[in-house]
């Protein structure tokens, strides 16, 4: 193939762009692994990095998209071989090294995993950098000693792609999930994939934040960051399991530490961005198996790679709801 369309973020006179272009092979990074993408798709950062809204390009110009899944077509390292279904996700995907939105990438072998058997190059999109997110937060917690009889899991963020996956496998593994959103119409959705109860955030009084208050969640799935953050704090049981894994609201937490030294409430950090081998792989092998989320086509919808730009707006403006995949591979 002579040329490709691709997606390539840049700076002009300090603003932040993007735009459709042309690229050959020879213009991709350097990698062991060349893949056909087939699928990727979009997650909040990347709507952050294509519009400037974040800081979070890292390179200028580079291809967006954080996931990617797809074909090797040719490659250096023996673990992988032409004609090899798999997966790349975080690193510098995206962000430093050209991405998944463009009809080839060529990453180093380190970032590349093997497609689990169980899952379609398409489902391991609709998971993507959400999935692989959530199912690391709840195997964090479990290694913490979180368990489906130990009381209610509060999941924040419900309607996002991280949180609706983080709904849906915590109740098919027998959890009661207690979704947070600020978004009432969804909480038909929510139920859908197996919210107990849902609770609005506009709901929550988060100007009296107390150090201690009833305690309700054994475990707790923070997308949000800030004062919600500081009121899961303020209301784990003892022995709470608490995964932070985003800052959608703010990167601040002003709380106390007597939850932590009162209640022997554990703030875990999940950092999907550059965990390592053998884990990265386990998880997704998990993925695949007893994680697997039942109602994956239930919170999915397909793109073409040209619908990109008006699917970053929603990101923008917070109404995304699940998770969008990207069809690359022919555009």
């Amino acid at each position: 193939m002579d040329s490709f369309k691709a997606l390539l973020i840049e700076e002009r006179e300090g603003k932040v762009g993007h735009r459709f272009v042309d690229m050959g092979i020879e213009e991709l990074d350097a990698g062991e692994v060349l893949i056909r993408v087939a699928y990727s798709s979009i997650n909040f950062k990347d709507a952050l990095a294509a519009t400037g809204a974040g800081k979070i390009i890292r390179r200028f110009p580079c291809v967006g998209g954080i996931d990617l899944s797809g074909t090797v077509v040719e490659s250096t390292n023996p673990r992988f071989k032409a004609g090899d279904p798999v997966i790349a996700t975080s690193f510098d995907i995206g962000v430093a090294h050209h991405g998944g939105y463009a009809e080839f990438a060529r990453v180093p072998a380190d970032w590349v995993v093997p497609l689990p058997v169980g899952l379609s190059l398409y489902e391991s999109m609709i998971l993507g950098t959400a999935g692989f997110t959530a199912a690391l937060a709840i195997v964090r917690m479990e290694e913490n000693g979180l368990s489906p009889e130990k009381g209610a899991v509060i999941v924040t963020g419900a309607t996002g792609g991280v949180g609706s996956l983080a709904v849906d496998m915590l109740a098919h593994r027998g959890y009661r999930v207690v979704a947070l959103t600020g978004k009432e119409s969804e909480s038909g959705y929510l139920r859908s994939l197996g919210a107990s109860e849902v609770m609005l955030r506009q709901d929550l009084d988060l100007a009296k934040i107390r150090p201690l208050d009833r305690a309700r969640w054994a475990g707790a799935v923070d997308n949000l960051g800030g004062d919600v953050l500081a009121w899961i704090a303020s209301t784990m049981e003892q022995g709470g399991t608490i995964a932070s894994i985003g800052l959608a609201a703010s990167m601040s937490l002003n709380t106390t530490v007597a939850p932590f030294i009162l209640r022997g409430v554990s703030l875990l950090g999940v950092d999907s961005g550059y965990i390592r081998e053998p884990y990265r792989t386990g998880v997704w092998q998990r993925l695949a198996g007893d994680l697997r989320p039942p109602h994956l086509a239930d919170m999915a919808r397909t793109i073409a790679l040209a619908d990109l730009p008006a699917a970053f707006e929603e990101y923008i403006a917070g109404r995304a709801k699940g998770r969008v995949v990207v069809a690359v591979a022919g555009s």
